[in-house]
């Protein structure tokens, strides 16, 4: 039965589906943290260069519409692909532990689970670590000394404490490997695989995951080691 002929609920609880709502809702998440990544870089450049990035994505829009409209707008769509997206992995873990056999011996199923509780794990890292920085970095609740809209005195301040910057490490490598495999499992999911690009595929998810993870390190790192003051 195709989409037009049943309604919208009926097919996303299809497994092909939620598979689509993943690759959407995974593209635009893997776009926002390369594009975060890249836009922290300016850290390095000083304070009034991050300061004065941090200032125009409040007031990007204006005058067309007023200050914070766009920011708040990208929020909301990236909430909502974070909520659909964990929502469609939920519900295809489920419907995959329906329809497993009991007993699996393949070493190509092994290796499926471990990536599966890999994404599963990291999942649930990220989650707690986007909270954490939200409080962190965003609405200063969780940091010893926020100076609203100091964006370099907050990042350096709160990364000279090290078990913080440990906390960033750690969240950050999980994210790494969530890159890696959600991104090699988008195509795969999607039926977007060839063995002739295969190696293509998993280069790409390679060197895509080592770049964002080895930029964010930098950040709580260099602080901490005192390169950035």
């Amino acid at each position: 039965m195709m989409p037009d002929e049943m309604g919208l609920t009926d097919f996303y609880r299809s497994a092909i589906a939620k598979k689509a709502v993943m690759a959407v809702t995974g593209l635009i998440l893997f776009g926002f943290v390369l594009v975060h990544m890249v836009g922290n870089l300016k850290l390095y450049m000083g304070p009034e260069h991050i300061n004065e990035y941090a200032h125009f994505l409040r007031v990007a829009g204006e005058p067309l519409v007023p200050a914070m409209t766009l920011l708040w707008i990208a929020r909301i769509v990236l909430l909502v692909a974070v909520v659909l997206h964990i929502h469609s992995a939920w519900s295809l873990t489920m419907m995959n532990r329906e329809a497993r056999p009991v007993d699996y011996r393949d070493r190509g199923f092994a290796k499926a689970t471990y990536a599966a509780r890999t994404m599963r794990w990291g999942g649930v890292i990220i989650v707690l670590f986007v909270i954490y920085h939200l409080l962190h970095l965003t609405t200063g609740n969780a940091h010893h000394d926020f100076v609203p809209n100091d964006v370099y005195h907050n990042m350096v301040s709160g990364f000279q404490i090290w078990w913080v910057s440990a906390l960033y490490v750690v969240a950050n490598l999980a994210l790494g490997l969530h890159l890696f495999h959600g991104l090699e499992a988008m195509f795969t999911s999607m039926g977007w695989t060839n063995p002739s690009y295969e190696s293509l595929i998993r280069t790409g998810a390679t060197v895509f995951a080592v770049v964002v993870t080895a930029g964010n390190l930098t950040f709580p790192l260099f602080v901490l080691l005192g390169f950035v003051r």
